[in-house]
């Protein structure tokens, strides 16, 4: 059964950032069959600049969190512009994270987790936890995170 998930977005007092424009030749958003697949986003606020730093350095795991849930803010951006709204997301299969870290950094889960409890606060327990992968490396830009995911759509939309 479809939920509301732009008046979920309102009732949890979420803002969504604009939707990021693509810095490269790749689609931000792209629908196969009953999946949209979304490009790796970083942490974009709502003045369009990225929370930046590095876990292990500049960051703590608090704030590397933070970030991957503004990363998923800024999913959710995306994924509003590509559909024209939430409705047809039915849950969310795959991510991966990507921490800008440190080599002796082994707090990527945690730092993820900001992404995941997002998810399953607008989309529910159920269908806002898929499978995911989390990992440390150096990012373009110095942003903190960068995530990608992976969604099913409702049937015939």
């Amino acid at each position: 059964m479809k939920k509301d998930l732009d008046a979920r977005i309102a009732e949890l007092g979420l803002e969504l950032p604009p939707a990021p424009k693509p810095v490269g030749v790749y689609k931000p958003a792209l629908v196969v069959d009953r999946f949209l697949y979304v490009s790796g986003h970083g942490p974009l606020k709502m003045d369009g600049t990225l929370i930046k730093g590095k876990l292990g350095a500049d960051l703590k795991t608090e704030d590397g969190k933070a970030a991957a849930r503004q990363a998923g803010l800024a999913i959710l951006s995306t994924v509003k512009a590509h559909l024209g709204s939430l409705a047809n997301i039915k849950r969310l299969v795959k991510v991966l994270g990507m921490v800008n870290c440190t080599s002796d950094f082994e707090q990527q889960p945690q730092v993820m987790n900001g992404f995941s409890e997002l998810m399953a606060e607008v989309l529910g327990e159920e269908n806002g936890i898929g499978v995911r992968s989390a990992v440390g490396m150096t990012l373009p830009n110095n942003m903190a995170v960068e995530v990608e995911a992976i969604f099913e759509l409702y049937e015939g939309e």
